[in-house]
């Protein structure tokens, strides 16, 4: 197709014939300067293409860029995100994917860069120092009935500040301090604000809010005097400067870090609507808790009312009646055969004692001889015991008899 076929629906484009001829008017373009914001910075180690996110200071657009690393190292300033730059390159239109970029030679900071440099040395400064340390982060109160609200006059993120915190308590109470949120006069006015409210009693938490804006705008809230002063508070404050990208310092110090005044409204004021319905659930699941509770404690005392030893107590002692009666009956069975057998015995020892003892002998016709005309009356067992004149008692088996030994009576042993 030929440019005199013309363009029309007949005769439509390729969609290459339009990158082609876009790419070819971006190309005549030639190297330009450019000024704007890093927004976005990607160096990675090893790679031969750093890429960076371009956007213009007044505007919501921005635009890819792409350098050799080795332009980001030479810098005579370190160039982090937020810094504002003036490069010089070419604009390249990618026709395979269709995007734009630009891809440049030079690159230089703009004065604002060397400020974001004095942030970075701040930062060093006073983390060093501790004042970024989350220990010194104070609690804030769970429902503060008067809040120190800083902020620029009839802006927008006053509005949205009391507007968002009495609509979840309507009770909330604002002391407002009107101060300048950007310029030279910025941090003297938000310092000595802050001071009044520390020292005001009835204030609880302090909030500090501004809308986004560019780098330069947002310089106060990284300024060494209020981050100092925001430390030495001695009520919580709370840090709602900007939008996500924005992070002033005084972000880091701020006992609370909100993204938006939105943001801090919500942070600082409970929803009463969503407390009370939850103290309503806590509520309603405590009371189903315990009577879950009395339920299961009621079924425990029914089953041990159920149980035998419970519903009949005297049935355990009923069963084993007859143990206890056959126990007593073997008792006595075995303590009547024990008297039996030591009867038996006693009777077997006293037959054998009366078989062995001296009236059986005396029963077959003997007789004891005993001396007893001595001081110890004994048995005589020798004839050398009765000498002629000695006393002598003779028991036989019924009775005894006193004799006296006479010389003609006593026989020799045989």
């Amino acid at each position: 197709m030929t440019p005199e076929q013309g363009n029309t629906a007949e005769n439509p484009w390729p969609v290459r014939t339009l990158s082609f001829k876009i790419a070819d008017w971006i190309h005549r373009l030639g190297q330009v300067w450019v000024e704007g914001q890093i927004t976005q910075l990607s160096l990675r180690r090893g790679t031969r293409t750093a890429f960076l996110t371009l956007r213009d200071p007044a505007a919501d657009i921005s635009i890819s860029v792409t350098c050799d690393p080795g332009l980001l190292q030479r810098s005579p300033v370190p160039l982090t995100e937020g810094a504002r730059v003036v490069v010089y390159g070419r604009p390249n239109f990618y026709t395979g994917r269709g995007t734009l970029s630009l891809r440049i030679t030079d690159i230089r900071p703009v004065g604002i860069g060397e400020l974001l440099a004095r942030i970075e040395r701040v930062r060093a400064l006073l983390a060093a120092e501790g004042l970024f340390d989350a220990r010194r982060k104070r609690p804030l109160p769970f429902l503060p009935h008067t809040i120190g609200l800083i902020t620029g006059r009839a802006s927008a993120a006053q509005r949205d500040v009391i507007a968002v915190a009495t609509a979840r308590w309507d009770a909330v109470r604002f002391e407002v301090r009107d101060s300048p949120v950007q310029g030279p006069t910025a941090v003297p006015a938000i310092v000595e604000h802050l001071a009044a409210l520390d020292a005001a009693p009835h204030v609880q938490v302090i909030v500090i809010a501004r809308g986004g804006g560019s780098v330069e705008d947002l310089l106060p809230f990284s300024d060494e005097t209020l981050l100092r002063a925001v430390s030495a508070c001695r009520t919580p404050v709370v840090s709602a400067i900007g939008h996500e990208p924005d992070s002033p310092l005084l972000d880091l110090v701020a006992d609370v870090r909100a993204a938006t005044p939105t943001d801090a409204a919500k942070r600082v004021v409970p929803d009463v609507s969503a407390e009370l319905q939850g103290i309503a659930e806590l509520r309603r699941r405590s009371a189903h808790a315990l009577r879950n509770w009395v339920h299961r404690e009621e079924r425990v005392v029914e089953g041990l009312r159920a149980r035998p030893v419970l519903a009949n107590p005297l049935r355990m002692v009923d069963d084993r009646q007859d143990r206890v009666d056959g126990a007593v009956r073997d008792i006595r069975r075995s303590v009547r055969h024990l008297v039996t057998v030591e009867e038996h015995r006693t009777e077997r020892l006293a037959s054998q004692l009366s078989t062995l003892g001296p009236a059986q002998t005396l029963a077959r016709g003997y007789a004891v001889v005993q001396r007893t005309d001595s001081d110890q009356p004994h048995a005589v067992r020798s004839v050398d015991d009765l000498p002629a004149g000695a006393a002598v008692r003779i028991r036989v088996a019924d009775g005894s008899a006193a004799a006296v030994i006479s010389p003609t009576t006593k026989e020799s042993r045989q």
